[in-house]
């Protein structure tokens, strides 16, 4: 990240920062520096006689771990208690995969080297993988794994090094800046009020980042280098949606932020008041609102937000940090959790892995793609390997007894396809029935709209389908052809393209054709700049992330379809970029 300061630079010397911002408003305060020192790990070879105490050693780190976390559990406070017992039970999950245990034991048995650093041999190979990932919401899990692997470290080194175990634990109205922020450190700070916190890692999507949104405070995350130019005492002005940290601003900086601050107060409050209300057109047209989710504990942030219920549960997180695909058993456990903890309709997307997406416990052979985003994967994986595919389906199944169950399939390209998926449906139904298991027969079957063909040929889907969901991020990407986290070409990443438009409205008119809901469940649902434009399409689905949901529910009770469908069908029937911006300006005015 830029900065415009100086390492060794003059006490009051005034700066300013940019990173990720998250979190909710403006914050204005004293920075506290949390120090913490770097583990040194150290590396050493061990006698073959001395083997099999080291693997008992790393195994009794692991569960110290888990143990630690048991109890950090026991003393969260009651106030923003469900939030973070999410991101606790997230990383008690990845401690408790006997992966973590077995790949770390492996390693110091080949090379016989001490538990410190087989696990952190191990921890490199996990984050390679998570950076090879091109999905941002996977990828980002990287920064849980350091935290869990730091906290595994930390056992075996005999070493604390949570926000909880520095001394002055009073963080009245401070800034908190540290290098990331662990679930124990978060207990501390909701014991106490504190105006924002600054973090070295995380990113918008990370752990540290779904904390600050649940304590709607705001925060600056993936600022690398913070600790260094920050020293304690000094004045900070924390924009949690501009990613800026002002250090040490002068006397009109801190007027017109103190103005703004109050401005965005008033605006929080005005969000929380809509917690309860109708997602409901000022001429009376209703919208259903509902979350997108990827681990069984993020369900929790999905019911705080009162949701309609799951647009879109990402099921690839199960097979992540394992050498094994989860049996049908483990992923039953998980879905029904999610059902049960939801208590509304849960959309489970069945597997997105392959060619891009590549993770260990889904990999199925060692084919490298040319062009890996038109390769194996998805729908296509999943009917070339029924031994992946077929015990998900079996756990949805069994899992429908639980709550109110939907399962959608992505990438859908041909119709072949869904006539293999309805034949393998039945085949699983009528084992699950032969073998005494209870399941709903009657599960809704829906399919993702994220390729040109598929939207082209809606009509055709929704005849066969009881929902469509369009997945905006790889539609856009698939029809402009380019890569959106390419640097070179991610500017023409252009959602109000013409051509997109017009997709999206062909697959909404044709799920209005068959009877059938149409829903869209990528980012383009969760950004204000967008909820007009396409209620007036004709969309009354939609899917985000939670802590988007009073934002964009706010937008549709602003909002007049009956004036706005004439601006977007001429939006509909342009290809000049200024009259599309001066349209866009008009229906968002």
């Amino acid at each position: 990240m830029t900065a415009l300061a100086k390492e060794n630079r003059e006490d009051g010397l005034v700066f300013t920062l940019h990173g990720n911002g998250v979190g909710a408003g403006i914050a204005i305060g004293i920075a506290r520096i949390i120090h913490r020192p770097g583990q040194e790990i150290p590396k050493y070879n061990i006698e073959p006689e001395q083997i099999d105490q080291e693997v008992e050693r790393l195994t009794d780190g692991i569960e110290s771990a888990i143990q630690a976390l048991e109890t950090i559990k026991k003393q969260m406070p009651a106030e923003g208690a469900d939030e973070v017992k999410a991101i606790l039970e997230a990383h008690l999950l990845m401690l408790q995969d006997p992966m973590l245990s077995q790949e770390s034991s492996s390693i110091i048995r080949a090379q016989s080297i001490n538990a410190e650093t087989a696990l952190q041999q191990h921890a490199d190979n996990l984050e390679k993988m998570f950076n090879d990932i091109d999905d941002p919401y996977l990828s980002s899990k990287s920064a849980d794994v350091a935290q869990i692997i730091n906290r595994i470290q930390g056992e075996l080194l005999d070493e604390q090094g949570s926000l909880t175990a520095q001394p002055e634990g009073k963080f009245d109205d401070q800034i908190i800046v540290a290098n990331d922020l662990t679930p124990a450190d978060t207990i501390e700070l909701i014991k106490h009020r504190i105006g924002a916190f600054i973090t070295n890692l995380g990113g918008p999507i990370s752990h540290t980042a779904i904390l600050a949104r649940s304590m709607k405070i705001p925060a600056i995350v993936g600022l690398h280098g913070a600790i260094r130019y920050l020293r304690s005492g000094d004045l900070l002005i924390i924009d949690g949606k501009r990613g800026v940290v002002l250090v040490n601003p002068d006397e009109a900086a801190l007027i017109t932020y103190h103005r703004r601050r109050e401005k965005i107060a008033r605006r929080i409050q005005e969000m929380d008041s809509l917690l309860n209300a109708a997602a409901e057109t000022l001429d009376g047209v209703s919208v259903s609102l509902n979350a997108n989710i990827g681990l069984p504990e993020e369900i929790l942030e999905s019911v705080a937000q009162n949701a309609a219920g799951v647009g879109l549960y990402r099921t690839e997180f199960l097979y992540m940090n394992r050498e094994t695909m989860p049996s049908e058993e483990e992923q039953y456990e998980m879905y029904s959790r999610v059902l049960q903890q939801s208590t509304r309709p849960v959309t489970i997307r069945t597997l997105d892995l392959g060619a891009d997406k590549q993770v260990d416990g889904g990999r199925v052979g060692d084919t490298i793609t040319t062009n890996p985003a038109l390769g194996r994967r998805a729908i296509r994986l999943c009917l070339h390997d029924l031994s992946l595919f077929k015990p998900q389906l079996r756990a949805v199944y069994r899992a429908s007894m639980h709550g109110e169950t939907r399962l959608m399939i992505p990438m859908m390209s041909n119709i072949d396809e869904l006539e293999q998926l309805f034949v393998l449906l039945d085949e699983v139904q009528q084992e699950l029935t032969s073998q005494g298991y209870d399941f709903d027969p009657d599960i809704p079957i829906g399919g993702m709209v994220e390729v040109p063909a598929a939207a082209i040929a809606a009509d055709l889907f929704a005849d066969k389908l009881d929902f469509l969901s369009i997945g905006t991020n790889d539609l856009i990407q698939y029809t402009l052809a380019i890569d959106r986290i390419d640097d070179e070409v991610n500017y023409l990443y252009n959602p109000l393209h013409p051509s997109i438009l017009r997709l999206i409205k062909m697959t909404i008119d044709a799920g209005k054709a068959a009877n059938i809901p149409v829903s869209m469940c990528g980012e383009m649902a969760g950004d204000i700049e967008y909820t007009r434009v396409l209620l007036g399409m004709g969309l009354r689905d939609f899917s985000m992330d939670p802590s988007a949901l009073l934002e964009v529910k706010r937008q549709i009770r602003l909002t007049d379809t009956a004036k706005i469908e004439p601006k977007v069908n001429r939006l509909l029937k342009t290809a000049d970029q200024k009259v599309i911006k001066q349209l866009i300006s008009e229906i968002n005015g």
